[in-house]
């Protein structure tokens, strides 16, 4: 302990009080920053937190524990001059603190320095070298200076001492992302089988980081590899992926197929399904229904596979109970959807939770999702478009998604002031965002689940997408959301209706002929409206190119059939450069990501028209652009590029840049 000398001439009696108010103050800020309030009770807390440091404040001037907590509130409500001021102001009261050199490093982070946060949290360990807080910092601080592995080992360090917090496991995930596996690793497979084992994780981000551990485990790239089906069937990391992820692997996918194709040839040869190979039969089925169905399959799989559908039919018909029928379904679940079956009106004889429960996230996925998803279509003209396709070609909802991915909760208001800059004085209690290509729906629901203050209209040209965000919002109980085709937007804010912010996500393909996304905006949009947006299209690779080339000229439909046969033309030519970038896609691993790109792709139109709306600086103005690592940029330069290319100049052009931008209409 440092001898406070100024306070020397207190008497005892004042320096307990304080003492008694700064603890009550930091019980109150535990429940602000507690997930399991709402939002509303957070700032109620945070509110009494501040009255006790007043209090406290009052009584002793320099109290360097009110002091450097009050620097933390300030910090969580934007005030990064105020923290920094109060954080030195309580080293100078008591010097050497690790906690307040901790929230300096904070400081750093919320404002984009993080070299110089990993120098403050370093000063915390010199100070205190058990300090998980601190440690934490430096792998946060790694993390945002773009040294993944470092900050990745930091996270397992934690991890492995105990410190298993959210935020941990965010950021180790977040860093697996961005690992490059080289050679097979028990510890980042160990790793790998926590993360996917941690409920509330976005799961389907680390699919790539998965996908390459088990190729090494397997040495698929070595064509001699052999690989035993009994010792898959027991393989937690593996099973767990095609439980969760969706691999973007092509030698994967490869194993896959071989492992769904030893499991039919064992299953033909001796007409029963062990009970070894359940689980991973189980998931199989889990992970074709998530890729739509894509893996391709040998003509005599698909006879096997129609032969044990004629089967279930006929026990059904023979009045079996629902034992006898359970190996069949799991078995024909790893080659089509259940709900797509002759036999699945008699499936719906019975809830989800008559089914055995090893097996409720397979036929929930193939069977009862999907009976849910068509009903909610049934509210939508555009459901009249799919009554002419067969079942397997109706379209699929991507990206396959199960989990939002871990924020704090805050207020949109707070964002807009915090993070942009924005007076928020005249906003009213809830504001309404508008999504514009909100996709199946994650970015959408994580504005509305972890912003307090909102309700969100998100839209998107598939219905498919529409029908399953639709069925995940009502999962997750949330009521400040909707889901709408574009049809339904236009009149919405043709009679009038206006938003506050504009999210804009995946493009309006060329089909979308009746829409101009940049005039729906300008009418949409109130004044002080921001809109984000990004000044690139993905979906552009070369192989990409080739194959709307080639459905151009063939006339090809989006069937199931020719989608797989557009894909197996891709993986039988996969040393090929000019599919080296597609093979690196998510969206290639699905059909419903493979369709949206190839029939529906972006329409670079739709951006220019809304770079040249955002561009007119009477109306609009840039407050904030962030590149692709997410580092803030001079507006001025951007700005300037942005009028030169509306007005036709020769400058490099922005479209391609992928930059992050927010705008915001002045009047």
């Amino acid at each position: 302990m440092h001898v406070q000398h100024h306070n020397a001439h207190l008497p005892r009696s004042v320096q307990a009080q304080a003492a008694r108010l700064v603890l009550q103050a930091n019980l109150a800020y535990g429940e602000s920053n507690s997930n399991g309030l709402s939002y509303v009770q957070r700032l109620k807390a945070r509110f009494e937190c501040r009255e006790y440091l007043d209090q406290a404040l009052a009584l002793e001037p320099e109290n360097a524990a009110a002091l450097g907590l009050l620097g933390r509130v300030e910090m969580d409500d934007g005030q990064l001059e105020k923290a920094h001021a109060l954080f030195n102001a309580s080293l100078n009261s008591q010097p050497g603190q690790a906690q307040q050199y901790c929230n300096l490093g904070y400081w750093a982070l919320k404002s984009e320095r993080p070299a110089l946060a990993e120098e403050y949290f370093l000063r915390a360990l010199e100070c205190d070298r058990q300090s998980a807080a601190a440690f934490c910092g430096v792998a946060h601080a790694k993390r945002l200076q773009g040294q993944f592995d470092v900050a990745y080992l930091h996270y397992r360090k934690l991890l492995q001492t105990g410190s298993r917090w959210d935020s941990v496991y965010s950021g180790m995930l977040t860093c697996a992302q961005h690992l490059q596996i080289h050679k097979a690793d028990t510890d980042l497979a160990q790793d790998a089988i926590a993360l996917l084992r941690k409920d509330g994780l976005p799961h389907q981000e680390i699919g790539r980081f998965v996908g390459a551990i088990i190729q090494q485990q397997y040495d698929l790239d070595n064509p001699n590899a052999e690989v035993f089906l009994d010792a898959a069937a027991e393989d937690e990391l593996l099973i767990l992926a095609l439980q969760k992820t969706l691999m973007p692997n092509a030698s994967v996918e490869e194993l896959v197929v071989m492992l769904r194709r030893a499991i039919m040839a064992e299953v033909a040869q001796t007409a029963s399904l062990r009970d070894e190979l359940q689980p991973l039969c189980l998931a199989i089925a889990e992970y074709a229904d998530r890729t739509g169905y894509a893996l391709a399959a040998e003509d005599d799989e698909e006879r096997l596979a129609a032969t044990i559908n004629d089967s279930i039919v006929a026990q059904f018909a023979v009045r079996e109970p629902q034992e006898a029928l359970i190996g069949s379904l799991m078995i024909s679940a790893m080659y089509g959807a259940l709900f797509h079956q002759s036999f699945a009106m008699q499936l719906g004889q019975w809830n989800l939770v008559d089914w055995p429960l090893a097996m409720q996230p397979m036929i929930a996925a193939s069977y009862y999702s999907r009976a849910e998803e068509e009903a909610i279509k049934q509210n939508f003209d555009e459901k009249a478009e799919e009554l002419c396709l067969a079942k397997t070609d109706v379209p699929q909802a991507w990206p396959a998604w199960s989990q939002l991915a871990y924020r704090t909760e805050t207020s949109l208001k707070a964002v807009m002031a915090q993070e942009l800059g924005l007076n928020t004085d005249n906003l009213p209690a809830t504001l309404r965002i508008l999504v514009c290509g909100a996709q199946s729906g994650q970015r959408a629901m994580e504005l509305a689940q972890y912003l307090d203050d909102v309700e969100v209209i998100a839209v998107d040209e598939s219905l498919a997408n529409i029908a399953k965000a639709t069925r995940m919002a009502q999962t997750l109980n949330m009521d400040n959301i909707v889901f709408w085709p574009w049809s339904i937007a236009q009149r919405f804010v043709a009679d009038g209706h206006q938003v506050h912010w504009v999210e804009v996500g995946r493009l309006p393909s060329p089909a979308m002929t009746e829409l101009s996304l940049a005039a729906l905006i300008n009418s949409a949009s109130i004044a002080g409206a921001v809109v984000h947006m990004h000044t690139s299209m993905a979906e552009q690779t070369a192989g990409d190119k080739q194959i709307r080339r080639l459905i151009a000229e063939h006339q090809l439909q989006p069937t199931r059939t020719s989608l797989r046969q557009l894909r197996r033309m891709v993986l039988a030519n996969k040393r090929d450069a000019v599919w080296a970038n597609l093979l690196k896609d998510d969206d290639f691993y699905s059909l419903g990501g493979c369709r949206d790109r190839w029939f529906r792709p972006q329409d670079a139109a739709q951006l220019k028209e809304l770079l040249a709306l955002v561009s007119n600086e009477v109306e609009w103005k840039l407050v904030k652009a962030r590149d692709e690592d997410g580092h803030s940029l001079a507006t001025a330069p951007v700005q300037r590029q942005i009028q030169a290319e509306a007005l036709g100049s020769e400058v490099q052009s922005l479209m391609g840049q992928n930059l992050s931008v927010y705008f915001q209409r002045r009047r």
